[in-house]
């Protein structure tokens, strides 16, 4: 995979001759960042060589690079998913090139069903760790060590020092959030009643399809990581009765513009 990662990055500096600072992957119904950027570049991912292409409704699939606030960012417009039929290794590839074009810091965003009764549809949830129940890890096989260690600590999967940060910048700002636990399922099937109760008795606060491999792959690669989720429905017997994919990307997109905010902040503050 080194080889590969590698060929991408080369031909992304070639094109672009850019370096972010940050990498942002958009989840469901999130995309609308892009708009907070001022880009410079724009590359779909079926120019990218070695780039898997997205499949999933809302999500554009383009690698954006730009500014916010003077901080150089690149976003995945769109990402990957284990249950599209890609290897793990794919589904993370993305997050392998960020950190050699220069990302230090990864956001990841998504959208969830919650389990804790506190929460509400639209609720924004800091995530402040996470289980990890995919089928596969993204970490299998041989090791590279150019990539990172054998055996990873992962004791800090999200960076308390970013938590703390957009606590302070929801505070100032007059957005409500959450913290959570967000739990990683293979997907595409939303869960069932029992699922939903297996996932609060592991005790998560939510959960989803994806985030999980991305962050692990960055931590890996010794990248601080910050992770949003946004609660897209609540695991009940009236929540699961009426879910839906387009229901998912409704509820994203209302809260859509104080996710925005948060994460925009918190690059601008660096």
């Amino acid at each position: 995979m080194w080889n590969e990662v590698q060929e991408t990055v080369d031909y992304i500096k070639k094109r672009t001759g850019f370096t972010p600072r940050f990498g942002v992957i958009l989840g469901s119904g999130l995309g609308g960042f892009a708009d907070d950027i001022e880009i410079e570049h724009s590359i779909p991912y079926n120019e990218l060589p070695n780039f898997p292409v997205s499949t999933v409704e809302g999500h554009a699939g383009r690698l954006i690079f730009g500014k916010i606030g003077g901080n150089a960012v690149v976003a995945m417009q769109g990402r990957f998913h284990y249950y599209e039929g890609y290897t793990m290794q794919q589904v993370t590839f993305p997050v392998r090139v960020m950190k050699y074009l220069g990302v230090e810091t990864l956001v990841v965003s998504n959208a969830s069903g919650g389990v804790n009764p506190f929460y509400h549809v639209g609720d924004i949830v800091i995530l402040y760790d996470h289980i990890n129940l995919m089928p596969e890890h993204p970490l299998r096989g041989k090791n590279d060590e150019r990539f990172g260690p054998r055996f990873l600590n992962m004791s800090e999967p999200y960076n308390l020092a970013l938590i703390s940060k957009a606590k302070e910048i929801a505070v100032t700002q007059g957005i409500d959030v959450k913290d959570g636990i967000y739990l990683g399922l293979q997907g595409p099937t939303f869960e069932t009643l029992a699922e939903y109760r297996m996932v609060k008795i592991l005790g998560a606060d939510c959960v989803g399809m994806s985030t999980v491999p991305e962050v692990i792959v960055a931590r890996h690669m010794g990248m601080d990581c910050f992770g949003v989720s946004v609660i897209t429905d609540i695991g009940d017997s009236d929540g699961v009765g009426s879910v839906s994919h387009a229901e998912v990307l409704e509820a994203a997109a209302k809260a859509e513009p104080k996710v925005r905010t948060l994460i925009k902040e918190l690059i601008v503050q660096g």
